[in-house]
């Protein structure tokens, strides 16, 4: 039988941590040990979070950010590291999405989703790498999507900023694997999260979304935050540059 992961002693920053996805890596680090920097805009909900990890016996601290702001990225890079004084693990989680047809977006929305999906894991990298170097043990973890491999209508600004997620994910890998620090990705499909609720409270957009899931369900956040734990382990020290797709089958079809 394989032991749980352990991650005593190490410091993880998870943005978007304050519901979905980003909730559910959060809890799962935790449990498993790890010393949580908890980012995310909204404030109330990042204490939810940490108070719900404090109730289980782990250690959580908020840090209100929007990782789009160079600036208030820099300030909370300075929190952290004044807190903790180093940091081992980050889950660039934090994300959005505008469904609709291209000739509909206005150039901010644009730059809204590539600003949040893909330069805002750039600025927690640029600020965050300096502080994991040296130590022999770095875990990225970018949530890219299948949408950094497939596509949908209505999804151009979203399928760009992943794809391009999953590149930065591959060149980083590359830049920091002979410092112990590994670079991977998690590409989710369809998943029960509030991102996903427009699909998932429409009987007809749910119905047609389930026809093409081969195993015919939506995933749980639990099963993302599982593959997470583990590609932020000692185990996964071997495992870097690649992506790694949950998606109940989307993409095999």
């Amino acid at each position: 039988m394989m032991e749980k992961p352990k991650l005593n002693g190490r410091v993880a920053v998870v943005t978007g941590a304050s519901r979905g996805l980003g909730r559910a890596i959060a809890l799962a680090l935790a449990q498993a040990g790890a010393q949580l920097a908890l980012l995310a805009r909204n404030e109330k909900r990042l204490e939810t979070v940490a108070a719900e990890i404090r109730e289980h016996g782990g250690a959580a601290d908020p840090f209100p950010c929007d990782v789009t702001e160079e600036a208030q990225v820099k300030t909370t890079r300075e929190r952290v590291i004044g807190r903790y004084g180093r940091v081992h693990i980050l889950v660039n989680n934090a994300g959005i999405n505008l469904r609709k047809p291209v000739t509909d977006f206005t150039l901010a929305e644009w730059r809204a989703v590539l600003d949040a999906n893909l330069t805002g894991a750039f600025l927690m990298c640029r600020e965050f790498v300096p502080y994991m170097r040296g130590q022999g043990y770095g875990r990225i973890l970018n949530l890219t999507s299948i949408m950094s491999h497939v596509a949908l209508p209505g999804r151009t600004a979203y399928a760009a900023s992943k794809a391009g997620l999953l590149g930065f994910t591959k060149a980083l890998a590359l830049e920091l694997a002979r410092e112990g620090i590994t670079v991977n990705g998690i590409s989710p499909g369809p998943i029960a999260t509030e991102m996903n609720r427009p699909i998932l409270d429409s009987e007809q957009l749910n119905r047609q979304f389930l026809q093409r899931i081969p195993v015919n369900r939506w995933g749980k956040e639990a099963e993302v935050a599982a593959m997470a734990l583990y590609l932020c382990s000692p185990e996964a020290g071997y495992v870097t540059g690649t992506d790694f797709v949950i998606d109940g089958g989307w993409t095999a079809q």
